[in-house]
C-alpha cells in the first residue's frame, strides 16, 4: 500500500496541492492580524513570480534535454538562467505560488505551511536530486552547489 501511495500521491505538485488546501484551510481562522489591503497585490506579484520561475526552469531543463521529472536520472546539469539564481527554481515557484495563496487568503498561518513544505520538499526529493546530480557530475555539480543556493 505504502508503495501505491508512494507512486500516485508523493509528487511535488500533489504536496503543492496539499499546501494550498491547508492554507484554505487556515484560512478559516479568525486572527486579529493579516496582510491587509496589500495582501492582493502581493499575491499577484508572488504567483507571477512563481509561474515565471517554474516556466523558465522547464524551458531550461527542455534546452538541455534532460528530465523535470523527480527521482529520474538527470541527462545534463543545468546551471544557467533561473538555475543560476536557485537550485531549485521549480520547487521555489511552487513556494512562491504557496505564498500567494496565504497572501491572497489574508491568512499569515499560512506562513507556517510553506515552511513545512520547504522542509518536505527538502527532505523528499531535493536532498536525493542531489546526491544524483553528484553522482552523474562531480566536481561540476559541487562547484554549483557552492556557488547557487539551494532555494536561493
Amino acid at each position: 500500500m505504502q508503495a501505491l501511495l508512494a507512486k500516485w500521491f508523493d509528487w511535488p505538485p500533489v504536496w503543492t496541492l496539499g499546501g494550498l488546501l491547508a492554507i484554505w484551510v487556515l484560512s478559516w481562522i479568525p486572527l486579529s492580524f493579516g496582510f491587509g489591503g496589500y495582501g492582493p497585490g502581493l499575491a499577484l506579484a508572488a504567483l507571477v513570480l512563481g509561474l515565471w520561475l517554474m516556466g523558465m526552469a522547464v524551458f531550461r531543463m527542455r534546452a538541455h534535454r534532460t528530465t523535470v521529472i523527480p527521482h529520474r536520472l538527470p541527462q545534463a546539469l543545468v546551471s544557467d538562467g533561473v538555475f543560476a539564481i536557485s537550485r531549485n527554481p521549480i520547487y521555489l515557484g511552487d513556494a512562491f505560488i504557496l505564498l500567494a495563496a496565504t497572501f491572497w487568503t489574508n491568512s499569515p498561518a499560512g506562513l507556517v505551511v510553506l515552511a513545512g513544505f520547504v522542509w518536505v520538499i527538502t527532505e523528499r526529493f531535493i536532498k536525493s536530486e542531489e546526491d544524483r546530480l553528484l553522482a552523474a557530475f562531480g566536481d561540476r555539480a559541487a562547484e554549483w552547489f557552492t556557488r547557487v543556493g539551494r532555494w536561493i
